[in-house]
């Protein structure tokens, strides 16, 4: 595919493209087995998409200060995310 009209690179395109997937994949989930609000380690009841959405976000301020803030390769950053992501998903 041909992403010149945004200035996208294949990491970039297949980035959002996962994020679409994972969007899809929960409200598939949701609709099959709907979720109940529950209290875990954030301070707040959450849904599973309540957990998704803080997991992305605080996923984008990792990347934002690792690479603001490090010379480090951006790939730690993606598994420290994904870590995170997993974290707030199964304790949050």
């Amino acid at each position: 595919m041909d992403f010149e009209w945004m200035a996208w690179t294949a990491p970039t395109a297949g980035f959002f493209g996962f994020i679409v997937l994972l969007l899809a994949a929960y409200t598939v989930w949701g609709i099959r087995a709907p979720s109940l609000p529950r209290q875990g380690l954030l301070p707040m009841s959450t849904t599973r998409g309540d957990r998704l959405f803080v997991g992305l976000l605080g996923s984008a301020f990792i990347h934002l200060a690792w690479v603001g803030l490090t010379d480090a390769s951006v790939w730690i950053a993606v598994g420290l995310s994904l870590l995170f992501l997993v974290f707030i998903s199964r304790w949050g």
